[in-house]
């Protein structure tokens, strides 16, 4: 049986990387992630995640952008990379993600339990 960990390391292969507008944060407002990634990041506290409610923004949103760029969440790496969730900017990959990867994700984030960040 595979583990939600083994899924989400496959799924984040599968998902194209492109370059960000420098400093744009566009899509960094309020996202929920699976328990197992956020099982990954820094623990922040109940007044870190209500002021960034607060704003529509993400706790792990800084100055310089996402402080958690490596280990962020799945729906946070498909913006941009699917025509569902588009760049605000136009910004993308070469190749889209595939259309069944798109589904298998949203699948998957459907199946778990899911955490507001």
């Amino acid at each position: 049986m595979t583990n939600n960990s083994q899924v989400i390391r496959f799924f984040r292969t599968r998902i194209p990387e492109f370059e960000c507008t420098p400093g744009c944060h566009d899509c960094c407002g309020p996202v929920t992630a699976s328990s197992e990634e956020v099982s990954r990041l820094p623990v922040k506290s109940d007044r870190e995640h209500d002021l960034a409610l607060a704003e529509l923004s993400c706790p792990y949103l800084g100055s310089n952008g996402c402080q958690v760029y490596g280990e962020r969440p799945l729906i946070c790496r498909l913006f941009g990379t699917t025509p569902h969730l588009p760049c605000p900017n136009g910004k993308g990959p070469m190749e889209m993600v595939a259309p069944e990867i798109e589904r298998q994700i949203h699948s998957f984030l459907a199946k778990t339990r899911q955490v507001l960040l």
